[in-house]
């Protein structure tokens, strides 16, 4: 969501505000959605005889019946036209010609002739009204309107673009994960008997290990700790020496 986000009552904090808001609203869906109703609002029964007509259906087929009829004996009287070219012969050879095919050119030559001079006209013509200075007086304006503005420019689409990559993001993992399951799911029905014994015996050296390199490490810094001793015993002596030659020079 937007950092500037408006609650509808006046609060200190916006954002606890927020998540006020959102959980009373995610509430209030969890129980509208779980409300179970008062009145039974299912459909009523059908009965057979409510819905399927069968007069209806048997009057639709004898009208099927009689089309279907009245086509074939057309059919059959259209192939046999074809076939024995009919009984009149309604063929025309006749070209069709344009007795004002010349006059209708010359108009048309005329009309081309006198829009290309009308567009010669437009194109000379300058414009009264400089568009260049309307651009830098409308970016002025937008300017403006972004300093005294509340929220920025563009905010919603950004946020929108947000969302859908994250929802793009989580589709990805899921459908990933369902992969990876779909995969493991049949390996894991594989193993046979020694396999599984050979990976407990395996887990088994493993913490043997980790047992001795932890007891080792005990060891160590008990030698260690002496020496630390000593040396630390040792530095308290010399220094007293030192102080001792310092007063002798």
């Amino acid at each position: 969501m937007h950092r500037a986000y408006q609650p509808i009552t006046p609060s200190g904090n916006k954002l606890l505000q927020q998540k006020w808001d959102d959980k009373y609203y995610n509430e209030h869906r969890d129980l509208v959605r779980t409300a179970k109703p008062m009145v039974d609002t299912k459909a009523p029964r059908t009965y057979v005889h409510m819905h399927m007509k069968l007069r209806k259906l048997q009057l639709e087929e004898e009208r099927l019946a009689t089309v279907e009829r009245d086509n074939r004996i057309l059919l059959e009287k259209m192939s046999h036209i074809m076939r024995t070219r009919g009984r009149v012969d309604n063929r025309n050879e006749y070209e069709h010609h344009s007795l004002n095919r010349e006059k209708r050119q010359r108009e048309l030559m005329r009309i081309t002739k006198e829009n290309q001079e009308i567009l010669k006209r437009i194109m000379k013509r300058e414009p009264e009204y400089d568009h260049a200075k309307w651009q830098r007086d409308w970016e002025k304006n937008e300017q403006f309107m972004d300093n005294i503005a509340r929220y920025p420019k563009g905010w919603y689409d950004e946020w929108k673009s947000e969302e859908d990559k994250k929802r793009q993001k989580s589709r990805e993992t899921s459908r990933q994960s369902t992969r990876r399951s779909s995969e493991q799911t049949p390996r894991k029905k594989s193993r046979t008997k020694s396999e599984r014994k050979e990976s407990t015996q395996s887990a088994a050296e493993d913490r043997k290990e980790d047992a001795d390199q932890s007891e080792d490490a005990k060891q160590t810094d008990q030698s260690e700790k002496p020496k630390e001793e000593e040396g630390a015993t040792g530095g308290e002596e010399e220094e007293p020496k030192k102080e001792v030659e310092e007063e002798a020079e």
